[in-house]
This record gives structure tokens, C-alpha cells and sequence, in this order.
């Protein structure tokens, strides 16, 4: 008796079915190394406040699910406070030199270390799902110091961190401005982009797949992920926005997308030549005139 051998046709259908399943286990692997930073692999800051000589305070909150979280508090005098939040897996010491720069006009600085970030407790990324609400424990704790005024308390974020302030901005009305550099207008419009420059792989098929595991995940929803959202709920509180037209880590239409959803009053510096979160980096000078002093001053203090 012959054995019958499969053909051509069944060949074809095994091999597509094996690559798809192949092609859902690694996208829910990258979803997963995405959202997770382990405290063993943190970064932490290799500088404090003082290697700057500033006096400040460690501080500290805890969230709503427990988590201890970090920070370092830098007294002002000019009465206006900046909760400064940092990017995707970096650490606080990468805002020490905006902070310092904004100390030096005055302001009283609150650099925050995120959840699963620094030496913050936690190991998931939840991409604002839950460090909006952690960033609420940080607004407490900054309303609570002496000599603050709680009408004029502001957020700087990078990246991540820019979305998330975005966000909270959104749900706190008494935040009183924002300056988001490099901040993504919405997960469904940088996953692309974002896919291919964290993992690599081309963004078809796997950037919708790992998009949608990341909220499986972490639980944030579409609606949460969409800053354009957020940002149009903050008017008639200023909000300022930078974008680097080189940006490879975010699609580079997402300050412009930010901008067109915010109301007024509303700043969108457009860099083309700058890659991702660049702009304190690359353009010192020009971010202390027009941040600080064409933007916060004018705005919060009214020089």
C-alpha cells in the first residue's frame, strides 16, 4: 500500500499557519519585554541636585496600589512649582538639567521617578494607564510643601512622560500649564513607528499585534493611549509642544497632530533636524529663551 503524500497545496497551508502562530507568540513576547522593566534592570541617575549645588529634600510618594515612589524636591522662590517627568525607561537624573535651568528662574522643581522606573517600586509600563494616577500622589505631595501655591503648579515631560502630563493635565484642571517635548499624539499613530525602532521588526505585520497585546497587558484602553484626547480638554490653560522632525522613536507628525487637537493657547516648536527628545540636549540656549522665558515666564508669572 502506498503512503500518500501531502500535497503542495496543504504544504502551503501548514507553513502559513505555523508563521502566523509564530508571528502572534513573538509579538506578545515583545509586548511583554515592552511593558516590563524589572527593578534589576532600571536605570538609576548617576547625579543628585547637589552635584548641581542645589539644596533639596528626597521625596516620596505612595500610590494607589502601594508602590513606593522617589523623587527630589528643589525648593523655589518665584512661587511656581514643575513636576518634571521623564521618558520610557530612563530615570529622574535625565531631567536634572531642565530643572536646574528652571531653578535658576525661580522655580521650584519636583523631579519624579515613575513606577517601575529608577528606584521606584514596580516592574510594569502601563504607558499612562496607571502613572496618570501616580502622577496625582506627586501633585499632592506637592501642594502639601510649604510656600506653594497650588494655582501654580506645571508639568514638563519627555516623551512618555510628556503623554503622561499631557493626560493628567486633562483630569486635573487645576494644573496650570504643560510643556511636552516629544510627546506620541496617540499609540494607534506611533506604533509603527515606535515597533521598529524598540524591537526592529517591520511594522506589518506586527505593529498592530503587539499594539493590541500591550493593552491586553496593561489594561490601557485606546482611548486612554490617545493624547490627541487629552490635550484638547486642557484649553484654556497653555500648553507647550516640541517635535523633532527627525524623530525616530515616534512618528514625527505627532507634535502637529498634538497641536491641531489642543485649543488655544497652544506653541508647537518644530525642529526638523531633531531626533527624539533633543531639543534641552541640542538647543540649550534657544529652550531656556523660548520655554522659560517666552513661555512659563509669560504665561504663569506674567513678564
Amino acid at each position: 500500500m502506498r503512503t500518500r503524500r501531502p500535497s503542495l497545496a496543504r504544504i502551503l497551508a501548514l507553513v502559513l499557519v505555523l508563521g502566523a502562530a509564530g508571528t502572534v507568540i513573538k509579538s506578545e513576547a515583545e509586548a511583554t519585554r515592552l511593558t516590563t522593566n524589572p527593578p534589576a534592570l532600571h536605570k538609576v541617575p548617576k547625579y543628585t541636585p547637589a552635584s548641581d549645588g542645589l539644596s533639596f529634600i528626597d521625596a516620596g510618594v505612595t500610590t494607589a496600589d502601594g508602590l513606593k515612589l522617589v523623587g527630589w524636591f528643589i525648593p523655589g522662590t518665584n512661587g511656581v512649582t514643575v513636576i518634571f517627568v521623564h521618558g520610557y525607561k530612563n530615570d529622574r537624573g535625565s531631567m536634572l538639567g531642565s530643572a536646574a535651568m528652571f531653578h535658576a528662574h525661580g522655580y521650584g522643581a519636583l523631579v519624579i521617578a515613575l513606577r517601575a522606573h529608577d528606584r521606584s517600586d514596580g516592574d510594569r509600563i502601563t504607558f499612562g494607564h496607571l502613572e496618570v494616577g501616580d502622577l496625582d500622589a506627586w501633585y499632592q505631595f506637592a501642594v502639601h510643601q510649604p510656600d506653594i501655591d497650588p494655582r501654580r503648579i506645571a508639568l514638563v515631560g519627555v516623551s512618555m512622560g510628556g503623554a503622561i502630563s499631557i493626560q493628567y493635565a486633562a483630569r486635573n484642571p487645576r494644573i496650570a500649564a504643560v510643556v511636552a517635548d516629544s510627546a506620541f499624539s496617540s499609540m494607534d499613530d506611533t506604533i509603527a513607528t515606535s515597533v521598529r525602532h524598540f524591537t526592529g521588526l517591520p511594522a506589518l505585520p506586527f505593529a498592530s499585534l503587539i499594539g493590541f497585546w500591550v493593552r491586553e497587558e496593561t489594561g490601557l484602553t485606546r482611548a486612554e493611549a490617545d493624547t490627541k484626547q487629552a490635550i484638547a480638554r486642557i484649553s484654556p490653560r497653555p500648553v507647550f509642544l516640541m517635535q523633532g522632525g527627525a524623530d525616530t522613536t515616534i512618528s514625527p507628525d505627532s507634535g502637529a497632530r498634538l497641536y491641531d487637537a489642543a485649543g488655544q493657547p497652544k506653541t508647537l516648536w518644530f525642529d526638523p533636524t531633531l531626533d527624539h527628545a533633543k531639543f534641552f540636549d541640542q538647543r540649550r540656549d534657544e529652550y531656556e529663551r523660548r520655554v522659560i522665558v517666552g513661555f512659563m515666564d509669560h504665561d504663569l508669572l506674567g513678564r
